[in-house]
């Protein structure tokens, strides 16, 4: 029997982006319906960010392992058990789930809807055998992994993010296609945890990245004895009685298994988006600088906007949109602003305009750098590997951060806010950095910017003049 449910916003995807607004509007008073066809928490928490960081977490413990005869600890080959490092992953999946629970949500005030969404009009859609009809819209079903045309695939098997984190089984020689974020971090952890690994790159391995800083991922893997193959496309995959074989030009790369890790895409599919009046393409569904789409009572966040594909931007999305429908404060889309984090070892963090990007786009751009070997803390921990980067205008505007190295993610936070909040680099030589930390490292990197200006001719001078009043 039919049922017709009005409301006054309706949150398509529970995902990070779909679980916070809708999390906020009912706090807020009013009356949310959520809906969701597959898992609570989306990609990130059942495929993606936390599974994925689980697993990292078990490959760096085996590397330690591997590598403790520096700091006096014998080295030992660990006894890695694939399918207990695999309830570990779920466990973490399982200690987070009830944030993101449709128990949870339902006592919030949400009607919850496990059904496939699809708009009939401007203002309403179908779940299943309901009618939801709404004040607002907003589209938050994310993405889904790009399966590219490469001839054979779709009779070869293979593991995406979305089914790698379900195999309890060794792997003998896993061969990832790929070279981006998600393909470098599976790679290694499952080199670490004792598979060999190949990654096959159709361009340069996190072509995306600063290419210095993306150079010290590149030797670690290698020392890792990750194979990387860069500049060369998958033009054929094969199954074969041992595993697979893919094909790059004239040359064969065979393994037990495949991983595809090519990029991901917005999920449209089926949600009828040409009933509502929503315009779309291929990198997913059109919005403008407020998140709205072409139906202004309906907008898009996340992955399905079309933008930057990150857990975080969802989240802050959801931020822009409370304000726009719930607090009518006129709010606008900065995504640019937002920073990403590669978490291999050493992980590689940026924030704003690579050294490349500034150069291109400006003139008088200043580039600072300092090495972790330079670090105290580094140098106690035996790690020195990778440094802080930073790019400004002339003027010391920060237009850019970069950091490869140990915990690279964390040391980026004093940049965010320093990138957000529009200071120059002098705001890192006025702050006091605790010793022995790596964030002394950003601290180093700012006071070198003024080195040329603090140690010249004209400023020794200047000291000369003043000793006189002594």
């Amino acid at each position: 029997m039919s049922q017709s449910i009005k409301t006054d916003l309706c949150v398509i995807g529970a995902g990070s982006g779909g679980l916070s607004v809708a999390a906020g509007a009912a706090q807020l008073g009013r009356k949310v319906v959520l809906i969701e066809k597959g898992a609570m928490g989306g990609d990130c928490l059942n495929t993606g960010c936390v599974p994925s960081k689980a697993l990292i977490a078990a490959a760096s413990r085996a590397h330690a392992m591997r590598n403790a005869a520096k700091y006096g600890v014998a080295n030992i080959e660990p006894d890695i058990n694939s399918a207990a490092v695999m309830d570990h992953v779920h466990s973490a999946i399982a200690a987070i789930e009830p944030n993101d629970s449709q128990d949870r949500f339902e006592e919030l005030g949400v009607t919850v809807l496990r059904e496939h969404a699809a708009f009939t009009g401007p203002r309403e859609l179908q779940a299943g055998g309901v009618t939801v009809k709404a004040k607002h819209f907003v589209i938050a079903t994310g993405s889904t992994p790009f399966i590219p045309p490469i001839d054979g695939l779709k009779e070869t098997p293979f593991f995406t993010n979305e089914t790698i984190f379900n195999n309890r089984a060794h792997l003998d020689h896993l061969i990832v296609i790929g070279g981006g974020p998600i393909g470098v971090e599976l790679a290694q952890a499952h080199r670490r945890l004792g598979s060999k690994t190949t990654i096959i790159e159709g361009g340069e391995l996190l072509n995306r990245e600063d290419r210095d800083l993306a150079a010290v991922v590149r030797e670690q893997l290698m020392a890792d004895g990750v194979e990387i193959i860069e500049n060369a496309k998958a033009t054929r995959v094969e199954a074969k009685e041992s595993g697979v074989r893919v094909m790059i030009g004239d040359r064969a790369v065979e393994g037990s298994h495949l991983l595809m890790a090519v990029g991901r895409k917005a999920t449209v599919d089926r949600l009828n988006l040409e009933a509502a009046g929503v315009k779309y393409d291929d990198q997913g569904i059109k919005t403008d600088d407020k998140l709205r789409t072409s139906n202004k009572r309906i907008y898009a966040i996340g992955d399905v906007a079309g933008g930057r594909q990150f857990t975080h931007v969802a989240g802050y999305h959801a931020s822009v949109i409370v304000r726009n429908i719930l607090f009518k404060m006129p709010s606008k889309n900065n995504e640019h602003l937002a920073p990403r984090v590669t978490y291999c070892d050493p992980e590689l963090a940026q924030i704003g305009l690579t050294e490349m990007e500034a150069r291109e786009t400006m003139a008088g751009v200043k580039v600072v750098k300092w090495l972790f070997e330079e670090n105290d803390r580094a140098i106690t921990e035996k790690d020195t590997r990778g440094f802080v980067k930073v790019v400004t205008d002339k003027k010391g505007k920060i237009l850019g951060a970069g950091i490869v190295g140990r915990e690279a993610g964390d040391l980026l936070a004093p940049f965010i806010i320093a990138i957000t909040s529009g200071l120059k680099i002098k705001a890192f030589t006025d702050m006091i950095a605790p010793y022995p930390t790596r964030s002394e490292a950003g601290k180093r990197a700012a006071g070198a910017w003024y080195t040329p200006t603090l140690f010249s001719k004209r400023t020794k001078t200047l000291v000369g003049l003043l000793s006189m009043f002594d």
